[in-house]
């Protein structure tokens, strides 16, 4: 490795900073267009200044008719995924009631067999209608009896909900009078 001369580096760096020198001197700015650069840049921010309020509009704009369209998406969706549950379960419960129908319709065969079908429902219907009979005339021939018109006169007579008036007579019978003409008063 050889070493430099002194003077040789001392001329080498005067030469680097006369490059220096140059380059500064051609991009360096006079006063005339220093403030043609600084009347640029302020209109520039001027103009910055008066768009950012309209590009804050526009964008504000644009963000409203996103989230109405991001709305009405999402409206849509969900009654589309409300529609395909409804028609989901509505199929289930189809299903579902379709099965316990052929259930019930089985085990109406199966007890129809084993409780031995037609006769023995015919004869547990004849019997039904039997005891119901006479029940009936039980009840009717009871009724009768307890509310014969005889019964009824003598034990509500001149009762509010059945009307009429006791009259008793000088010979110490009774009888219920539900009419009575009254002889016009007397004049004095």
């Amino acid at each position: 490795m050889s070493v430099k001369d002194p003077f040789q580096q001392l001329v080498d760096e005067i030469t680097l900073i006369r490059q220096d020198m140059e380059r500064l001197k051609r991009t360096s700015l006079d006063k005339e267009d220093a403030e043609a650069l600084h009347e640029m840049l302020t209109e520039g921010v001027d103009r910055m200044f008066k768009v950012g309020p309209e590009i804050q509009k526009a964008i504000d704009n644009r963000l409203l008719a996103v989230a109405a369209v991001i709305r009405e998406e999402t409206a849509k969706a969900a009654a589309s995924a409300a529609e395909r549950a409804i028609s989901k379960t509505r199929a289930e419960s189809l299903e579902a009631a379709r099965s316990l129908s052929q259930a019930a319709g089985e085990a109406r065969r199966q007890a129809w067999r084993y409780f031995g079908g037609f006769w023995v429902w015919l004869t547990s219907m004849l019997a039904t209608g039997a005891a119901l009979g006479v029940l009936l005339a039980y009840g009717t021939e009871t009724a009768k009896s307890a509310l014969s018109v005889d019964d009824l006169v003598r034990y509500n007579c001149g009762r509010s909900w059945f009307g009429g008036q006791v009259v008793d007579q000088d010979n110490g019978s009774s009888f219920c009078a539900f009419w009575i003409r009254q002889a016009p008063p007397a004049e004095n």
